[in-house]
Formats: C-alpha cells, structure tokens, sequence
C-alpha cells in the first residue's frame, strides 16, 4: 500500500515536531538555561546570606527605632505608644544633659583616640623591624583587645582608686596629693581614656603593622640610596604607604568613641557609672542612652539619642566627603 507524504513548500523548512525529553536540543536548552542561571544568579545566592542577616539584626532595628523616637513609650509598656512627632528631638536639643554628654564624649574620644594612634604607628613600626622573639611581642600586643571591657576596667577602677590606687601611691613617692580620679571631670576622663588606649593601641598596631609589610622594599631602598634618614623614610615612605589604613583606623576609633558606654560605666563602681558621676562629669551618649530608656523608662527618649548618635556619624561622614572633594577641586 503507497503512503502519501506531504512535502513542504519550496523555501520553508518543515514544521517541528513535539520535544522529546531525550531530545538533543531539549538537553542544550536546559543546559544553557542553568548556565545562566549559575551565572547570573551564583553572586546573588553568595551575598543573600549578609543581606538577609544584615537586614533582620541591622536595618530593622534601625528602623524601628527611628519609628519608636517619634512615640512616647516606656520600658514596661513598649505595646501603647503616644504619637508625639518631633518632640522627643526637641526636648534633646534643649536638654543640657545632653550637650554635656556630648562634650564628654567629644573630649574622651579625642584624649583616647589620638595618643592610641600615634602610639599605635610608633609601635608597628618598631615591630615592622626584624627583631627577636619578634612574633612574641606580635602576639603580646592582642592580648588587651582579647581581654573583656568588664576585667580591664575593673583593674583600671582599682589602679585609678583614691585611697589604695597605685597611681596615687606613684604620685605620693613623689610628693603629689593623691588625686580623686573619679570626682573630678578631667582626672575621671583621663583614667577612662587610659583604658580606652590600653585595649585598642595593639589592635591598631596590627592593622598598621599589616599595611607597613605590603609597602615594597625598593621604596626603602631607593630612599636609602638618595641619603633619606630612618625618620624621614617613615615621614615619605612609610606613612604615605599606608595611608588608607590610618583612614580607616580613624573612622574605626571615631565610631568607637561614640559608642563608648562599657568602661565609664564600670569605672562609676555603681549607681554613679549610670549617670557619668555625681555631677554626670564624664556621661558619654552612651551612658545617657542607657540612662533614659533603663532607668527612667523612657525608651523614646533613648531612642532619640540613639539616633542623635546615628545622624552625628552621617553628618561627620558626608561633611568629610565634601572636604575631599572640595580639595579635590582646588588642586
């Protein structure tokens, strides 16, 4: 029996049939299909992780006290709140207890900040040198940012005592009245500061340390070669080297210094370490922070210091910016 074909017209190709699922063409559309996928979609499964994470312990927080500040809401009822709109900010501003822990926290973060940097540099440059027992002294210098906020300050509290204090006990070998370190605003401030640079100094040290090593040899060399003293290749070669790194550890130390609230709170050695002191001599934003939502109640009071403290950093960071790009313009 003759079977009929049916033949396609004169420059058309003939239809396709149905795909089969061993169909070669199926299995390379597949394959491109999850190519592309791998491709396009491989970085966003990587960094989901840090987002999703970022945004359930980070930015919802954030959020929600941002939304809590414009409220009036205390610590045993956080579920009845009282829209108040900006006035929590407006009795900020008029709050001298803030302007004063502002002060506090301006002044203790400049007396921590720049003697722990310099020292610091000095310190990773001297072990930037090929010494003994080099990886020893490495080491050693990690071991006060290892230990807790709580430990180092309750030794500082006791070395900076008025009475029993060994730094009372020095002042006295040399004749010097014993100083109350913890009434008054600038010794209290300096003991704080002290404890501040004992933990951080060997942190940065590494960071700078790390930063000296990645500067090539041939820079030293050359230098060395033009006549440049060990001063003055550190002055051209080795601070302009790490540069970026200084940068960093600035911007690290200024937000430390923002949210100081541990070690001040410590060294009140009681009901004192809330307020900053009798007189809230050395009260730092965090330490009000503290104070308004823990024992006053009024979390959104402490809200808005938290964000108070938010925007100041912001501030701080865009004004920098400015600076750079307006030098940036002029030369």
């Amino acid at each position: 029996m003759a079977t009929s074909t049916t033949k396609a017209p004169a420059g058309e190709e003939p239809p396709a049939g149905p795909s089969t699922p061993g169909d070669p063409g199926t299995a390379r559309r597949r394959s491109a299909l999850l190519h592309r996928l791998d491709v396009k979609g491989a970085p966003f499964a990587f960094v989901a992780p840090f987002f999703i994470v970022f945004a359930a312990f980070s930015f919802y927080p954030l959020v929600y006290t941002s939304w809590i500040s414009l409220h009036d809401v205390e610590l045993a009822t956080l579920d009845v709140m009282e829209w108040v709109a900006f006035d929590n900010y407006v009795e900020l501003w008029g709050d001298s207890r803030f302007w004063n822990a502002l002060a506090n926290t301006i002044t203790i973060g400049v007396i921590s900040t720049v003697p722990q940097l310099l020292m610091a540099l000095g310190l990773a440059h001297l072990l930037n040198y090929r010494m003994r027992a080099s990886l020893f002294f490495r080491v050693a210098s990690l071991v006060p940012y290892a230990t807790s906020v709580a430990a180092a300050a309750l030794v500082f509290t006791m070395i900076f005592e008025r009475d029993f204090g060994m730094i009372n006990w020095a002042l006295g070998a040399f004749g010097i009245d014993p100083v109350n370190w913890e009434a008054d605003k600038w010794p209290a401030q300096l003991a704080i500061s002290t404890i501040v640079i004992w933990r951080w100094t060997g942190y940065n040290a590494l960071l700078y340390l790390a930063a000296m090593q990645a500067i090539p040899a041939d820079r030293y060399e050359a230098a060395s070669l033009d006549g440049a003293s060990r001063w003055k290749q550190f002055t051209h070669v080795t601070v302009p080297g790490i540069r970026s790194t200084i940068v960093f550890t600035i911007v690290l130390s200024t937000i430390g210094a923002t949210q100081l609230f541990g070690e001040p709170l410590i060294f009140g050695q009681g009901p004192n370490g809330i307020t900053g002191g009798a007189d809230n001599q050395y009260q730092t934003l965090g330490l009000l922070l503290y104070e308004e939502g823990w024992k006053h109640y009024q979390m959104g009071r402490s809200a808005t210091v938290a964000w108070a403290m938010f925007m100041m950093l912001v501030l701080a960071f865009v004004a920098q910016r400015l600076i750079k790009r307006l030098r940036s313009r002029t030369s």
